[in-house]
């Protein structure tokens, strides 16, 4: 893969590589930063030109919660069609994203890293460039199947799972800001979510509205509301969540470079 867009949130709040480039035999040429102008806004771009002997791959880094050169912007203040629009305009060929979320399912503990392979959205807010003419998306397999392969081998080996290990959950997304309560937690998971976050399906969405292959990267951050272990009452705190996403970026690394290396 030549060009490749990498968007953070909560977990990969920067992208910073280091020996990660060296051990896959890779080498920062350039690094810009960049302003794109979309319909919807501006949107702040990091591009890094990287080599592998005579072949240069580029890799464009998003920061979906972009804030006036912070990453501090509320998940339902979020222009989402700016920012996959900025990303398509770029000529990426797919989108890997990478979100923290909560864990319901008792198989998908903190600090592990796993995959989207479905959503639920019941929030009613509609996440679209459509909204002129009447245009109907088929979203039966909202991710990328071809991503998706890449990437379960490459959280396999990063992680040292077995074949047996599940690596593929459904992602239920809450409106926010507020995290959820444990009474709806519980309802979530009787209705099929395994996962919880604020953000990803609005740009799962978007990106197959535009034909752009897209996959989510989910760090288990934190248990969702009313699971911690030992403590069903227990806070949850924003600042905790971030800190805790941002240790488990290892696998996620390798997932990157394993996208880059295809083709």
């Amino acid at each position: 893969m030549q060009r490749l867009a990498v968007i953070g949130g909560t977990g990969l709040i920067e992208m910073t590589f280091g020996q990660q480039l060296t051990d896959a035999g890779l080498t920062l040429e350039r690094r810009d930063d960049l302003v794109v102008d979309t319909n919807w806004g501006t949107v702040p771009l990091t591009c890094l030109r990287l080599s592998s002997g005579d072949v240069e791959k580029e890799l464009i880094f998003l920061q979906r919660h972009h804030n006036q050169g912070n990453a501090s912007k509320p998940p339902h203040m979020i222009e989402h069609r700016a920012n996959i629009s900025a990303l398509v305009d770029s000529g990426c060929e797919a989108i890997m994203a990478v979100c923290s979320v909560g864990a319901i399912s008792a198989d998908f503990p903190p600090g592990k890293v796993a995959l989207a392979d479905q959503y639920i959205d019941f929030t009613g807010v509609a996440s679209t460039f459509h909204h002129e003419d009447a245009t109907f998306t088929s979203v039966t397999e909202p991710f990328s199947s071809e991503l998706n392969e890449i990437l379960l081998n490459s959280l396999r080996g990063g992680q040292s799972f077995s074949n047996s290990e599940r690596l593929h959950y459904t992602y239920w997304l809450a409106h926010g800001p507020q995290f959820e309560t444990r009474a709806e937690v519980n309802a979530i998971e009787k209705l099929g979510g395994d996962m919880v976050g604020m953000t990803m399906p609005r740009e799962a969405k978007l990106a197959r509205e535009l034909e752009i292959p897209y996959a989510a990267v989910c760090i288990s951050s934190n248990w969702a509301a009313g699971r911690e272990p030992g403590d069903d009452a227990a806070d949850l705190s924003h600042l905790s969540v971030s800190a805790e996403a941002n240790k488990r970026l290892a696998p996620v690394w390798q997932c990157v470079i394993d996208l880059l290396s295809q083709g």
